[in-house]
Parts: C-alpha cells; structure tokens; sequence
C-alpha cells in the first residue's frame, strides 16, 4: 500500500467559521487528529539535541537546557494538513529558527528538516525564515506530546502541515534542493495550502 493517503474522515467545516482562513478543500476541525508514517519515536531530553548542518565550520548543536536558554515565543496560528483538516488558533511556544540561525554562518538557499525515525522534509531557507517558522516545544501551554512531535517539532503554519516536521533534530543547509520522505512518495515539493499543492503536478 502506497504511503501517501488520500484522505482523512472527520468533522466537517463549522458555519460559524471565517470561510477566508480556510484554504480551498479543508475543513476546521476541533480536534487534533494524529498523522504518522511509523512509530512514534520517545527520546529522553537528557539524549536530545537540535542541529544546524552544512555551515562548514560553524555547524551547531543545541541541547535541551540550551535550547530552553535560548528567547522563546508563544505564537497562535492556524494549521492545515494535506489530509484536508484544518484546525485554528493553534498556540504553540517555540524558539524562532533565525534565532537559531543566527547563530551559524550560513550561505544556503534550501534547508532539509531531519527527525527520529529517518523521517525529512525539504523547504526553501526563505520560508523557515523572517519570522515564518519555529522549533516548537509546547503546545497548548503544555510541553508537546509524543504522538504530536514532541519534545519538539518543526512549525511551519503557512505550509500543509507535513513541512512542519515532527521529532524534528535538525536542518541540514543546502545550495539546492533535495525532497524529503513525503515528497519522494509523491507530495507536492512545496505545499501551499492556498494553491492546494498536495501531490506532484498540483
């Protein structure tokens, strides 16, 4: 059975709902539906560690505790996955990935998100940037669950929701682009919900 799923049954869009948040074929739901190519990964904090590679000499890794040190942000957004569910005013805490990249000399045009369990993703340096991405690690007020990408995940709200890594251990910087696990199974390389980029040829 091929890994790319067509569909996910669920609530459908409530009337009451702003029809301008909702990319074209979603529905709001109020749940928090769990989506996952495998098992879900449980890695301790004390093993835990972010990464920042392809910087040359100026590669950086963070542990938990420094990752905690590092300013953080409570930021609302509203997510939306390729499945067509689409939940808002999400409230997730994370740290801004150019916070984190500021810290490296960096010269690259694409990064690729890696994870526990080999799972990657692809995205233009320009959209994890200036403000548009984070490395979240709670949700809800609450630390990030494992079954949602905790200790801590990609979150990338303006992208269908698989760009937003979950058990996200890192970016690997590149000068061109290499597509990730989804995106070899036949998903749109970049995925804007507005423009409905599920699948290859969207």
């Amino acid at each position: 059975m091929s890994p790319v799923s067509r569909g996910f049954h669920g609530r459908r869009r409530e009337s009451a709902v702003d029809a301008a948040r909702i990319p074209p074929g979603q529905y709001v739901t109020a749940d928090f539906p769990v989506l996952s190519a495998g098992p879900t990964p449980h890695t301790g904090l004390d093993n835990w560690t972010f990464s920042v590679r392809g910087a040359g000499s100026t590669d950086q890794a963070w542990t938990w505790a420094e990752l905690m040190d590092l300013p953080s942000e409570q930021v609302t957004v509203d997510v939306h996955c390729v499945t067509r569910w689409s939940k808002l005013d999400t409230s997730w805490r994370g740290v801004s990935i150019d916070t984190l990249l500021s810290q490296v000399a960096e010269d690259s045009r694409f990064v690729l998100a890696f994870c526990d369990g080999g799972y990657t993703t692809n995205l233009p340096l320009a959209d994890v940037t200036n403000g548009r991405a984070w490395l979240a690690f709670e949700y809800d007020g609450k630390p990030l669950p494992p079954e949602h990408g905790g200790p801590a995940r990609l979150l990338v709200p303006h992208l269908y929701f698989w760009k937003s890594a979950k058990w996200v251990r890192g970016l690997d910087l590149l000068a061109a682009d290499e597509p990730g696990f989804w995106e070899r199974y036949g998903y749109h390389n970049y995925g804007d919900p507005w423009r409905e980029q599920r699948y290859a040829g969207d």
